[in-house]
């Protein structure tokens, strides 16, 4: 991995975009690993049992995750940087917008749950505090956010091996770097080491945090 000085979002912004475009329908070939299927699962059972819905899914790609909660009843929302990713969606009935983390632009629209799996993994630490910030602000109060992404380790910048182009940018955090950011701004409900991912992406880490907090 090539590391540099740190960019901001707003530098990277529009190559994110044009890597998840250019790869939007071949990751919509790609199966679901059993695992992660296993931690929309047990989110799922979590929001239904506390009557949770509307879901505001950030990054879904090209949206099977979203169909997932869609086809088990609840109403969801995918706000992804690509548009390709969004017309995808779209194709598959759901409801989705071209949009970023830090400009959620919703027109007051406010949610019980949301949900982001390896999306915030392309956020520079600097700007993690403000993304956190900005899902929270259209959660409403006592709302659940399940939070995944690859990490254990402090490493950020390009990855040489990144078969996308334009290469994406990562920001890889140990466990107590994401836990500390967190609990910024929300109430850390439970921390969860799920899965070993290659050498270079360490280990999937989740947590399920709580719309608590006013600061």
């Amino acid at each position: 991995m090539t590391t540099t000085p740190e960019p901001s979002y707003t530098d990277i912004v529009d190559s994110l975009r044009a890597a998840y475009d250019a790869q939007a329908s071949a990751r919509d070939q790609f199966q679901p690993e059993p695992w992660k299927v296993g931690e929309c699962l047990r989110f799922l059972t979590r929001l239904q049992a506390e009557g949770k819905s509307p879901l505001l899914e950030l990054g879904p790609g090209p949206g099977v995750q979203a169909k997932f909660f869609h086809d088990h009843g609840l109403q969801v929302l995918g706000l992804d940087l690509s548009p390709e990713n969004v017309r995808l969606c779209r194709e598959k009935g759901l409801d989705a917008r071209v949009g970023d983390i830090l400009h959620l632009n919703l027109s007051g629209q406010t949610f019980d749950a949301a949900l982001t799996i390896n999306c915030l993994l392309h956020m520079p630490v600097a700007d993690l505090p403000r993304a956190l910030r900005s899902i929270r602000n259209v959660l409403e109060p006592g709302a659940l956010l399940d939070l995944g992404q690859y990490g254990g380790f402090e490493r950020a910048g390009v990855r040489e091996s990144d078969t996308y182009e334009p290469k994406r940018f990562y920001s890889f955090l140990s466990n107590e770097h994401l836990l500390e950011l967190a609990a910024l701004v929300f109430e850390i409900v439970d921390f969860r080491q799920v899965e070993d991912g290659p050498a270079e992406q360490g280990h999937f880490h989740a947590l399920t945090l709580h719309n608590s907090l006013l600061a």
